[in-house]
């Protein structure tokens, strides 16, 4: 597995490598709905997007990770792209050819929205078709109902829910729910996906 910085861009979505230079749009697309104050996800804000850019790239420069930012295509404005949010591959473990995603977060305007969907299967497909993975997990928090609908949409397998499994900021002790896809899934997953980006 090649787990250097790559660019992924479809019709609706660009994901490319996250750098320290994104940290002021990555702020202005967090404004866009104050996603920082969410309980059930962790955004930056103006003073923590430092730390959390230096967090994401620390994981990076070990080989355990893979940030983005995602950018809104708008081409219809003849602007490039606009930064929108971000995910990354993390806990990459090339031996067992696995991969989680996750981080993952979207200014309030593009939830919802073709930009979501497409990133997804933008990542899916470097994770299965590319990297060859066998698995990726998808792991959110038990309370984040939006999030868990929207993967189990994905057609991810919920396995369960790991009790006490991180500590966040705001010091709340998280459950987890785990989701995967499997390789033997991933055709059916993506042509789910690629129907949904046919109808948008």
């Amino acid at each position: 597995m090649d787990i250097s910085p790559v660019t992924l861009e479809g019709k609706h979505a660009r994901l490319e490598p996250l750098t320290a230079a994104h940290a002021d749009q990555l702020v202005a697309a967090a404004s866009d709905g104050e996603l920082w104050n969410s309980k059930v996800t962790v955004v930056p804000s103006q003073e923590t997007i430092s730390e959390y850019l230096r967090a994401a790239l620390d994981g990076q420069s070990k080989g355990s990770e893979l940030p983005f930012v995602i950018s809104r295509k708008e081409p219809e404005t003849q602007a490039d792209h606009s930064v929108v949010g971000t995910t990354r591959f993390y806990e990459i473990r090339p031996d067992d050819r696995a991969a989680a995603i996750g981080y993952t977060w979207l200014a309030k305007s593009a939830q919802r929205t073709p930009v979501n969907t497409e990133a997804k299967l933008l990542l899916l497909t470097h994770a299965f078709e590319t990297w060859k993975c066998m698995r990726v997990e998808l792991i959110t928090d038990v309370l984040n109902e939006q999030s868990r609908a929207a993967i189990a949409r994905l057609g991810a397998k919920q396995e369960g829910i790991l009790r006490k499994h991180v500590i966040l900021p705001s010091g709340r002790i998280r459950d987890s729910v785990v989701f995967s896809i499997i390789d033997d899934e991933w055709p059916e997953v993506k042509a789910r996906l690629q129907a949904r980006l046919d109808q948008s």
